[in-house]
């Protein structure tokens, strides 16, 4: 076999891991990020300032942030179980040494403290969870691509053949909803008024970097024979022109319902393109070609794979428009993103439940096929990811008002203090935006697409 044809055979015929390992590997972002903002504020408790020196943010960041996941998706994957239990023992530990060295005359109990903790109000415009999520989504799938290719990264997490769950399959269903969480559609105040078509108008002439770059990316590919996984997407269609024409078909179809109602268009389009697959020849069409023999004549035989998914990653798309909506509904208290925190928790189960039911009676997960038990994973993953991330920057608000004038980047600001009686519950003080702190989230936030590119 050439060198090519070993490297494709190396990333092809592959079936995944279980949905257990996924999660706890998806834990790991959260616990790192915790544990960086645990070492922030002990810094500032021990020091009585926060951390100024960019040398040593960018270094902290790196170490803390990048190198655990790096090293659980490669070396350190067989003991992937045990490496969250060690940083959250870590992240336990460096919470008790800052609650005990903590300043406080008289000493307040600790349910009075929490009882303060839930009436702290919050920036109501800004959620780092949605910067955090969406960057953090960007560095998997970096970290990913870079190392798919060696064999230190488990065959099982790279994308799988046909069926299966691989942490590279959640990648692009995430790397979509992520992408529509920040939309324009979602982003637009329901007050302003706007022409009906105006948003596919904009959406259409945004687009085309993106199919640009996808033309680049194919042109550099077949220039150089760079080895590719066909059944991937197909001869010639890529992830960017699946992204550029789900976001203009997602604005038409926003155009047409009402955005408030897009988990219902969600919905139907997910069930309806799986009743199709289910009873129509659509489904052999995918897998094997119009002749039955993997045939890649013709354009729509050469890219059937990248065509016929948009239907998938357009409810996967729109699906995370109705959270994305829904998450900027104005939530200024702790209490309140508890309250919302609960409620996110009771529609993971429920779409875990829905997942159990559709692999068992209907289909199992296929990214190949896109198809519905594929969306209802992508969705309650990128959900259950996401509640991690809220969970972690609340546990920071709360150590944040143990330690005065202590700050962490990228996370939630305080913007009244729970008490100003005599009797103080807390040493918090108003904090603001801490957008002069170097940090390697907001960053790569900046330039996401940059930092796609160079991965």
């Amino acid at each position: 076999m050439s060198q090519k044809h070993l490297k494709e055979a190396f990333i092809s015929d592959l079936n995944g891991t279980s949905l257990l390992e996924i999660s706890v590997g998806l834990s790991l972002a959260p616990l790192c990020l915790l544990s960086r903002g645990l070492l922030l504020i002990l810094y500032c408790q021990h020091y009585g300032k926060p951390l100024s020196s960019r040398t040593y943010s960018l270094l902290l960041d790196f170490l803390v942030l990048v190198s655990p996941l790096l090293f659980s998706c490669t070396v350190l994957s067989p003991i992937i179980f045990f490496i969250p239990i060690i940083i959250a023992a870590f992240c336990a530990g460096i919470f008790s040494k800052i609650y005990s060295q903590r300043k406080h005359e008289p000493r307040v109990a600790f349910r009075q403290i929490v009882k303060g903790f839930q009436k702290t109000s919050l920036d109501p415009e800004y959620i780092p969870a949605i910067t955090i999520f969406r960057v953090y989504i960007n560095v998997l799938t970096s970290i990913s691509i870079l190392a798919v290719d060696f064999p230190q990264y488990p065959r099982r997490y790279a994308k799988t053949e046909t069926y299966g769950t691989g942490i590279m399959d959640f990648g692009v269903g995430a790397f979509i909803f992520g992408n529509a969480l920040v939309c324009p559609e979602v982003r637009q105040k329901s007050y302003v008024t706007q022409p009906k078509f105006s948003g596919v108008a904009k959406q259409f002439s945004s687009i085309w970097p993106l199919i640009f770059l996808g033309i680049g990316r194919l042109l550099s590919v077949k220039s150089i024979d760079y080895h590719e996984h066909t059944s991937e997407y197909g001869v010639h269609w890529n992830f960017f022109f699946t992204l550029a024409f789900v976001r203009l078909a997602a604005s038409l179809l926003l155009s047409i319902f009402p955005k408030n109602n897009s988990w219902i268009v969600a919905v139907n389009l997910a069930v309806l393109y799986q009743l199709i697959l289910n009873t129509t020849s659509l489904k052999m069409f995918i897998l094997h070609g119009s002749n039955g023999r993997d045939t890649r004549v013709g354009f729509l035989n050469a890219n059937r794979e990248g065509l016929l998914s948009l239907f998938g990653y357009l409810a996967i798309y729109m699906a995370s428009v109705q959270v994305g909506l829904w998450l900027l509904k104005c939530r200024s208290s702790v209490r309140g993103w508890a309250e919302a925190v609960g409620l996110l928790l009771l529609t993971v189960l429920v779409l875990f439940l829905f997942l159990h039911v559709s692999q068992a009676y209907v289909e199992p997960v296929s990214r190949r096929l896109a198809n519905l038990s594929y969306c209802i994973w992508v969705v309650a993953h990128c959900l259950t990811f996401f509640i991690c991330f809220v969970v972690t920057d609340l546990a920071l608000v709360f150590t944040k008002l143990l330690v005065k004038g202590s700050s962490v980047p990228c996370s939630w600001d305080v913007v009244q203090p729970p008490s100003t009686s005599k009797k103080h519950e807390l040493e918090a003080v108003p904090v603001r935006r801490e957008g002069k702190h170097m940090c390697l989230i907001s960053a790569i936030n900046k330039n996401q697409l940059l930092f796609f590119l160079l991965a």
